[in-house]
């Protein structure tokens, strides 16, 4: 499995920050394009705490950009359940790795073809965040 790479579920990247700028960085590049971090899941530690399992570096950032929401929730009050958007930082193979998810692809489970052009806004906003800390790949 290749770690850089465009996923069916979404985009990830490497980048040549440490972990801990990865994390800082897109979490202000998501504030940036309007996204606030609800979240922030500290996996490596939760492992350790629940399971005594030794996890490489790896953060969930629980991200929403509210007017974005507000507009999918007021189509329909369910898409609760595909909220927050997820965004991770992980370190692999000495390698510090950056993505988010793909929102059109996770609101297609909702079948409402009127949700795509919302869906395609936020992955642009997304993207935009994912691109200040990582660089995009080659076309």
């Amino acid at each position: 499995m290749q770690p850089s790479a465009k996923r069916e579920y979404g985009d990830v990247r490497t980048t040549q920050l440490s972990f801990e700028e990865a994390v800082a960085q897109l979490e202000a590049s998501l504030k940036k394009q309007g996204f606030g971090v609800l979240c922030q899941i500290d996996l490596q530690a939760k492992l350790k705490e629940k399971l005594g399992i030794d996890f490489s570096k790896y953060v969930i950032l629980g991200a929403c950009n509210p007017p974005l929401a507000h507009q999918a929730l007021q189509q329909d009050i369910n898409l609760g359940l595909l909220l927050p958007c997820n965004a991770v930082v992980y370190e692999r193979d000495g390698r510090v790795h950056v993505g988010v998810i793909d929102a059109v692809r996770m609101l297609s489970v909702a079948d409402n073809p009127e949700m795509e052009g919302l869906a395609r806004e936020v992955n642009e906003k997304l993207r935009r965040a994912l691109d200040s800390v990582a660089t995009p790949p080659a076309t």
